[in-house]
């Protein structure tokens, strides 16, 4: 059984009490701009990995309704670009570990096909960016004490 049938959906605790954490991992040495881009791109494959993360919508005292968030919360931590590849590749070992990656050629491509095809002809990609969603106890062991992204 994976996390993903395991899924307790705890919208009544602190995030820091869930069973579950969501990290993502970017090279703090990008261009603020590129670290905006694979935060967003990896959030739209976790949401796609994992649909049960986003919570329920809500309208607010004047009626206003508003889209549903992740009820996991999302820390975004930065690391040289070596460690966010070790911690994709030892991710990638993690049964039971949802892992979704940026890599460098992604941002390069205006066509998807494009993207895919490189992908294809390329052995070991640089990354730019790796998200983790799992067992708390497994996502904080693999991103061990890094630094929130600034």
């Amino acid at each position: 059984m994976s996390v993903l049938d395991e899924l307790d959906r705890r919208t009544d605790l602190p995030t820091k009490e869930l069973a579950v954490k969501w990290a993502i991992v970017i090279d703090r040495d990008l261009p603020k701009g590129l670290q905006a881009n694979a935060a967003a791109c990896l959030a739209a494959s976790v949401a796609a990995a994992v649909p049960a993360i986003v919570g329920a919508g809500g309208a607010d005292a004047s009626g206003a309704v508003h889209s549903g968030l992740p009820w996991t919360g999302c820390t975004v931590l930065g690391a040289p670009a070596a460690i966010v590849a070790r911690i994709r590749n030892e991710a990638a070992a993690e049964p039971g570990l949802v892992l979704c990656d940026m890599a460098a050629i992604a941002q390069r491509a205006s066509v998807y096909d494009d993207y895919l095809a490189e992908l294809a002809r390329t052995e070991d990609p640089p990354y730019y960016a790796v998200s983790l969603f799992g067992p708390r106890a497994l996502v904080e062991r693999l991103t061990g004490r890094l630094p929130l992204l600034r």
